[in-house]
């Protein structure tokens, strides 16, 4: 039995505990200086390896894990494999060409493939670093709790930015539905969820009490339908839930604020709505 983590390592010749520390540490000093010095001990590692383990790692190593391999999330990286180190490749298609200037579209102004070519054309760091507010719903909102540091979500908040997450209810129906539907192991995106909300509340928990900012986590459980990012009310970022398909193979839509009423107006009023329904917290 082995990983997908152990592929992709073996590729990058990262497979003992000695040379996968190095590079934990390496990233570590970017992402959380704090957690340099915290890689997983021997048995732990090679218990990832083999796929020895009852749920994800601690979400320190998650957001590790994420910045090590970007076009992976963390869940994929704990399923089973069973062919070779060079067989394991992400077919990386080119972005769709952006489109604009069309009335029709009603603010869209770039279309790409899946949510991997968008996250490299437009990188959360980018797309939210001078956010003052962000509004999220969808599943596991991977692009803020595994794409995006802690510290820069701090920086946000003691900056004055709001946020809102709505998580789909790890607890719920649901999610439960849902992977069944993507075909994973009963637990996996239950556990994917539970960890992110976890480590927001562990941000929150850190917020300076004279920050003028706030984080407010909420959920949900209702078929999962979108996942939207709003930025600022001026940029929404949609992605549909497709049946039978992973959500990071949906395309990926970019709109813009436009005159009239456009994909971003009614986005922001589905948001709305479901913000509106939803529960306090992580019900557990």
């Amino acid at each position: 039995m082995t990983t997908v983590l152990k592929a992709l390592l073996q590729q990058r010749h990262l497979q003992t505990v000695a040379a996968f520390n190095r590079e934990y540490d390496r990233l570590a000093k970017k992402v959380d200086p704090d957690l340099v010095g915290y890689g997983p001990k021997r048995a732990q590692f090679y218990r990832w390896l083999s796929g020895d383990l009852s749920g994800l790692p601690y979400p320190d190593h998650c957001r590790i894990l994420q910045q090590m391999f970007p076009n992976w999330t963390t869940a994929e990286l704990f399923e089973q494999y069973s062919g070779s180190p060079d067989e394991l490749r992400r077919t990386q298609q080119p972005a769709l060409r952006p489109i604009s200037g069309v009335p029709e579209l009603a603010g869209v102004e770039a279309v790409f493939s899946n949510r991997l070519v968008f996250l490299r054309a437009m990188p959360p760091q980018e797309l939210l670093k001078t956010a003052r507010k962000i509004d999220m719903a969808g599943l596991s909102l991977n692009m803020l709790c595994q794409q995006y540091s802690d510290s820069e979500i701090l920086r946000l908040l003691e900056n004055g930015s709001v946020i809102r997450c709505l998580f789909l209810d790890p607890n719920g129906n649901s999610i439960r539905s849902r992977e069944v539907e993507e075909g994973h192991s009963a637990g996996l995106l239950t556990n994917l969820t539970d960890t992110n909300i976890r480590t927001l509340e562990r941000v929150r928990g850190r917020i300076a009490a004279d920050a003028s900012g706030s984080l407010q986590i909420r959920t949900y459980d209702q078929p999962v339908r979108f996942n939207i990012t709003i930025i600022d009310s001026t940029i929404c970022i949609m992605q549909p839930y497709l049946p039978m398909a992973r959500g990071v193979e949906s395309p990926t839509f970019v709109a813009r604020k436009s005159e009239g009423t456009g994909i971003l107006e009614i986005f922001a009023e589905v948001f709305e709505s479901m913000w509106i329904g939803a529960e306090e917290g992580n019900p557990r």
